[in-house]
């Protein structure tokens, strides 16, 4: 890809509604799994793959997709100022959807099966492309405070003074 496109809202929603399964009622209201991230760089259905490669890498079924979608949005703002960083999200997205339609007849997010999805990624593990989604996930999802209690996570303890005083060992899930 050689050219920086600016997608637009309406073909985002053109393209994206039936990769999201969202609705859009007359009154205006976007029901089903749609979040506030729009991509500025990458297309709406390169945006839409990488979110559900984000839930395959790193799967939290607790977790809603606009979560994973704040993730990605680091990515496709990355490939905004870089277009080497676009034409690796772009190229990456065709190659695994190319893979995808090889194994199973669909691109990549429309495989209903999260294990066929994940033996796709794994075949790719050690690719730049793939390299670089993981672990954009590991600050991109994992930093977000709001996700932190689900977690278990308190927080910062430093300026409280230490983990040793306030619940070093009450973590429930491990």
């Amino acid at each position: 890809m050689t050219s920086l496109t600016r997608p637009t809202r309406r073909g985002f929603l053109k393209v994206g509604s039936g990769l999201l399964a969202m609705t859009i009622t007359p009154a205006g209201t976007v029901v089903g799994r749609a979040w506030a991230q729009m991509p500025r760089s990458t297309k709406p259905e390169t945006f839409a793959t990488l979110v559900q490669m984000s839930r395959d890498c790193y799967p939290h079924d607790q977790l809603e997709d606009r979560y994973y979608a704040k993730a990605v949005d680091i990515l496709d703002e990355a490939a905004r100022a870089s277009e080497e960083e676009l034409n690796l999200l772009e190229e990456g997205v065709a190659a695994l959807d190319q893979s995808a339609q090889d194994a199973h007849g669909v691109d990549y997010a429309a495989i209903e099966n999260e294990a066929d999805r994940v033996a796709l990624l794994e075949a790719i593990a050690d690719e730049p492309f793939k390299q670089k989604v993981r672990s954009n996930l590991v600050v991109g999802l994992y930093n977000q405070k709001e996700l932190w209690p689900i977690f278990g996570y308190e927080g910062a303890s430093a300026d409280k003074g230490g983990y040793i005083d306030r619940g070093f060992d009450d973590i429930a899930w491990l």
